[in-house]
């Protein structure tokens, strides 16, 4: 049996959503709900997965992480626009999505995505492919925060050759990007898509690092923020600001168009919406200001390490 078989990658999958979600609920001290489903015979897409998540916590007021493990009749557009010869292929996909979205205002929001894809034409081989990464939205910026993040980032990817630190950050600040705001969403971090050139099982081990490195990258900055003190101002741009997050994610991000479009379970696809979200018009930071700071030094591409 190959590594890269549907039943080993699933094993591996449920496996670190166990180990990330226990780690989180032993920081926040509260139990993640687990609510397992399945979509069954009669629908365009078949199969099942496993939903965790932690509301109103002490320390994360919405800390969401699901599995999935879905078949379709054909590839989604999002799926195949780099690989139009398997356009209409019946697929299986199978990843981990989680985003945390922290009480404190100091600590960030982050990101994290691990998946496998796998479709053939008719009478032809599978072909199967990776992606993945994590990246991180602070609403006030730290730098040892952000050198942490992407020195573990690159730490994790060190053993499969020293381009793809930088292939996958400067990949990341071009995908976590709102056009319509020419804005980056955070600090960045790494990304990486329809990824198979270190061939299907160095590939695959390659995905399994970066989710391996996740809790090491971000559970330090945690506990360096969560106790700080914060007040009224703080929590009211930290809501201003995930505002950008929920803009991202509904206009431009493919991983939630792949599962609207394949008809994916609509609540765990959105378990990344943060639970309290506001707008302004036109607003601007008071200059000199610490909110000043992250659109001009935070919310922009540099190099972190």
């Amino acid at each position: 049996m190959t590594a890269t078989r549907p039943e080993s990658v699933r094993a591996w999958l449920l496996d670190l959503q166990q180990r990330i979600t226990q780690a989180i609920s032993q920081a926040d001290g509260t139990p993640f709900l687990s609510d397992a489903w399945q979509k069954g015979a009669g629908e365009s897409l078949q199969g099942d997965g496993v939903t965790m998540i932690l509301e109103d916590g002490p320390v994360f007021e919405r800390a969401g992480c699901g599995f999935s493990h879905v078949r379709g009749p054909q590839l989604p557009p999002s799926a195949t626009q780099h690989r139009p010869e398997l356009a209409g292929a019946p697929f299986e996909a199978m990843g981990v999505s989680l985003v945390f979205h922290p009480r404190n205002p100091y600590v960030p929001t982050v990101h994290m995505n691990v998946r496998m894809l796998s479709a053939a034409q008719p009478g032809q081989a599978p072909v199967c492919w990776f992606g993945g990464g994590m990246d991180l939205t602070p609403y006030y910026g730290f730098e040892e925060d952000a050198i942490h993040f992407h020195r573990s980032c690159q730490q994790a990817l060190a053993p499969f050759g020293a381009d793809k630190y930088p292939r996958f950050k400067t990949w990341c600040d071009e995908y976590f990007y709102l056009k319509h705001r020419d804005e980056q969403r955070g600090v960045g971090g790494i990304f990486f898509d329809d990824f198979s050139e270190l061939g299907p099982e160095r590939s695959l081990v390659m995905m399994q690092a970066v989710g391996d490195a996740f809790t090491g990258a971000y559970l330090p900055i945690v506990q360096r923020r969560r106790d700080m003190p914060y007040g009224a101002r703080e929590r009211e741009f930290q809501t201003y600001r995930r505002g950008r997050y929920v803009e991202f994610n509904l206009v431009w991000d493919r991983g939630t168009h792949f599962g609207l479009q394949s008809g994916g379970r609509t609540e765990s696809i959105l378990l990344s919406m943060p639970p309290l979200v506001s707008w302004a018009y036109q607003r601007r930071p008071e200059p000199g200001s610490a909110e000043e700071a992250l659109t001009s030094r935070f919310l922009v591409r540099r190099e972190w390490v």
